[in-house]
Order: structure tokens, then sequence, then C-alpha cells
């Protein structure tokens, strides 16, 4: 059992609140809350860290001169802001290294195809790959085929997109399960709704008892087409080239800085995103966006003089992208002092127009599947305080509070016990650049960013103020 102090206490008091304690007024938090809202809406200097942050660092894959040279913007900026106990949380993070790649179609005619490594890979013999190809629409297609049909050929999954959770597991798995067949290469149909032959990298895990073999993306449309192709009853052949690597892990840190609660500083709100990105091209969406909307919400209280009753923790954190070594390396840090940890806000679902936010607790994640048992309810008397505070967020069309599963860097922290919030957009476009060289600074809709943070900064305001 967890020791999580006054946390424990707290938590199950709420879960037996009367209903008529779960009204919470925030009469008194309206006029700083307003306040943060029209500065966020006028706010141009977090637009510019935004793009210095994209435009002069670029993207930051974990283990690269980047990532790092961006953990020493980050810090300084949070020194420059004014915020207090500015500081690096160190953390080991892996070292993947991309190398030159490239694939081709070989027959039924010569032609490049789209292709981006996935992250992770290993990489195919010098000189590359030739192999025939079967194309598959999921799995069970695939072990309909048997060893006999894949043994030798490079498995090619064209798999159309229903949701980013339903569909990732092939660019998660694919390999393994292709390489259990005896296949000697995997690609993948890029994870999106949309594309303009842009491929989407992102991160696989090797299963244990397959061979490891190399694995790419390809863009949505050569998919299809070799996929059109095989149905025809051509034969398909295909060259692929990867230099993909793994190195020692390499030193990192996660950032972080505070505003020190008047009243209750040992008591934290943790508000942030992850600072690394994939090696193309800028992390804007992801989740650049997500670090300077949570950095510039602290940086607004200071200017408006705002010093809430709780102490707001800005982290920016490592390693998501391949490795989640920076949300456990501040789970670790934290330490016995879990049950001060209030509440954990991440905004890491790109920089659309923001429509609430997501809740997720571990007293309300999914039944266990072993046990069939049904979760406890959600502390109620917070729940009703994070939909009071939403409804603050009703002017910018930012007030609706669901139930859902924690961000990644947050998981750690719900795990123990922490309640954590996830900004939530309409997205419509975040999944058409996630991942890819396409997303830049460009992609990012000014006005749509400023109410992003707006968003950020009432919410971690309002969670701090509360009694």
């Amino acid at each position: 059992m967890l020791r999580v102090g006054k946390y424990a206490a707290l938590a199950g008091l709420l879960c037996v609140a009367p209903a008529a304690a779960q009204t919470v007024d925030t009469t008194a938090l309206q006029g700083n809350a307003d306040k943060l809202i029209q500065a966020a809406l006028r706010d141009q200097a977090g637009l510019d860290r935004l793009e210095y942050l994209c435009y002069r660092i670029g993207n930051r894959l974990s283990g690269s001169k980047t990532l790092e040279t961006a953990v020493s913007w980050a810090e300084a900026e949070m020194r420059r802001i004014g915020l207090d106990n500015v500081r690096r949380v160190p953390t080991k993070v892996p070292h993947w290294v991309r190398g030159k790649e490239s694939a081709s179609l070989v027959l039924p005619a010569e032609r490049p195809l789209h292709m981006l490594g996935l992250g992770g890979s290993v990489a195919t013999p010098k000189g590359g790959i030739t192999a025939d190809v079967v194309v598959v629409s999921n799995f069970d297609e695939l072990d309909k085929m048997g060893k006999t049909a894949v043994s030798g050929k490079i498995v090619v999954y064209d798999v159309p997109f229903v949701s980013y959770g339903q569909t990732v597991p092939y660019r998660g798995s694919g390999a393994s399960r292709a390489a259990k067949l005896g296949a000697v290469a995997a690609l993948v149909r890029s994870v999106t709704p949309r594309s303009l032959r842009d491929p989407h990298t992102g991160a696989m895990r090797y299963a244990d008892d397959a061979p490891k073999i190399p694995t790419a993306a390809i863009s949505v449309e050569d998919a299809m087409w070799l996929h059109g192709l095989a149905r025809m009853g051509e034969k398909l052949r295909v060259h692929l080239e990867m230099e993909a690597h793994t190195e020692p892990d390499a030193d990192s840190a996660n950032v972080m800085g505070e505003l020190r609660g008047r009243e209750l500083p040992d008591e934290v709100v943790v508000i942030g995103g992850h600072l690394d990105s994939w090696d193309v091209g800028q992390g804007a969406h992801d989740d650049g966006s997500g670090v300077i909307a949570a950095l510039q919400a602290l940086a607004l209280m200071k200017q408006l003089g705002i010093q809430p009753r709780r102490t707001i923790r800005v982290v920016f954190w490592v390693n998501e992208e391949n490795g989640g070594r920076g949300g456990q390396a501040y789970r670790q840090w934290v330490g016995e002092e879990i049950g001060h940890q209030y509440a954990a806000i991440e905004m890491d679902g790109g920089a659309e127009r923001p429509v609430g936010f997501d809740l997720a607790s571990a007293l309300s994640q999914r039944r266990s599947p072993a046990s069939g048992a049904q979760p406890p309810r959600m502390p109620p008397l917070f729940e009703a305080r994070v939909r009071a505070i939403g409804r603050m967020l009703k002017g910018i069309g930012a007030d609706r509070v669901e139930r859902g599963e924690a961000e990644a860097d947050i998981q750690p922290l719900v795990a123990a016990g922490v309640p954590g919030l996830g900004l939530r957009t309409v997205g419509e476009h975040y999944f058409d650049y996630h991942h890819t060289e396409a997303d830049t600074l460009d992609k990012i809709v000014p006005d749509d960013f400023r109410k992003c943070l707006a968003a950020m900064a009432v919410m971690s305001y309002g969670l701090a103020e509360l009694n």
C-alpha cells in the first residue's frame, strides 16, 4: 500500500462526501481567471518562445545534441521569467540513431517509396534487403498466411486509420508479429487519417520471443498502391536499406521551475508537457506547444501578480516519445512526498482549439481484466472542483470535462493516486502532422495556441487556489 500521507486521508473523505458538499463556489476565483484569459488571448511572448524552440533548436530526439540544447534553453527561460527553485532532475534516456535510409519498389516497376524508419528499429544488413512482398490488412490475415507464405518476405501492413489507439499496435508490434512467421522486414502504413505522401515515424518495440527485423513506416498512398498491385496479382519486390542503431543510454534531465504557493507551498499542482520530439519536423504540435503553454501560464501569473495558495510547478519532461524515462524520473524524485502532489496537468495533444480537459485518477481507470472488479469512483468533490473550474473557460469553448486516460508523462503520478488532467482539443489535424516532417511551426494557429494557454493557466490556477 502506498503511503501517501494526508492525500490518502483526503481521498477517502472525498469518496464519501455528501452530494451537498460537492457544490464548488468559484466566485472568488473568477476575477483572476478572467485576467488570465484576457492576458493569454493577447499574449505574444509564448508564441515567440515556441518560435525559438522550433526554428532555432528544432527537433529534439532523446540522446541528441538538440535535446540537450533545449534542456539548457528551457532552464534559462525559467530563470528569465523569475520562477523559483529552477532545477534539472537528471535521468538516462535511450539513444536511437536513424542514419541513412531508403526504400524502393523493384518489381513490377522501379519506383521510390516514401518511408521513415520506426524508432528503435535495427538496421538492415549492409547493402540492404531485397525481398518479395506480402500485403495484409490486419494481424488475422497475416496469421492465416502462415510461415510458408511469409518466410523470407517483407510484410506490408496496409491498415486504415480507425483511431490512434486502435491502429497504433501495428506500428508497435507489427515487426515482431511478422518476424515470428519468418519475415525479413516489415513496412507499416503510417498511422494517420490523412496523408500527402508523408510518412509518420514513431516508437516500436521488439518482442523477446521473436527475431529483430528492420521496420519502417511508409506513406498511406504507397501502402494502398502496393496493396492494389497485390490484389491485381502482381508480384511485388522491395529493396530496403536502413542504418538505424541504438547507442548506450545518454544523459539528459527534466527541467522544472515553480511559482511558490502563498499559504500551502508544500502542496503542488504539476503542469507541463514533454520537451523531446522525434527527429523529423520541429516538434511544434508534439509537444513544443505543450511545454511552452505550460511555461507561459506561469509567466502570465508572474506578470499579473497572481500568487496562488498552492505551488504550481512547471515540468518539461524528457523522453516521452521512446521510453517514458522523464515521467518515471519525476515520480522517483518526488518519492515519499507523493502525498503533496495535489494534481497533475499535461498538454500533449497539440495546440488546436481546446474544448476542455480529460480527468484521470487511479480511482477511475478501467476495471482489471483479471479480477473483473469495478473500479472505485472518482473522488466526487475533486471532480466537482475540476468541473467548476472548467466552467470558467466557457467563454473560449474549453469548458468540457470528461473522464479519460492519463497522458504518458503523468501516468506514474496517476498510478500513485494523483488526479491527472489532459488538455483536449478538437483534434481535427493533429494526426495529420504527428511524427512527420510536417510538424512545424506554420501548423500552429496563433489564436488556438493562445486559447490552449488560457485553459492551462486557468485550470492550474484554479486547482492551486481552491480551499
